[in-house]
């Protein structure tokens, strides 16, 4: 997995692109620890990203419960397969996703 990460004012975009799951979910939640702070907005861009575990859902729903106190939250760009995760698993209810 690899993070892109750009900065304008105090959004956060992170584009993220091959697989987010077990071995890869420390290295996104350690990114998000690094830069969220005075973000108010939280962009993350799927549109490279493969395959999503529960671990990956897991890092998603912590950064939702940050934005939801400092600001807003959303994905975009997201495949058929990151989206069926999501339908099935509920988070299209919780997330943003455009």
């Amino acid at each position: 997995m690899t993070i892109e990460t750009k900065v304008q004012g105090t959004e956060l975009e992170l584009a993220v692109s091959g697989r987010l799951d077990t071995t890869t979910a420390p290295q996104l939640e350690a990114e998000l620890k690094r830069s969220v702070d005075g973000v108010t907005s939280l962009v993350f861009d799927f549109s490279e990203l493969e395959y999503l575990s529960s671990a990956g859902l897991r890092v998603l729903l912590a950064a939702q419960k940050i934005m939801n106190r400092q600001g807003t939250m959303v994905i975009r760009h997201v495949n058929e397969t990151i989206m069926e995760v999501f339908e099935i698993t509920g988070f299209s209810e919780i997330l943003t996703v455009e």
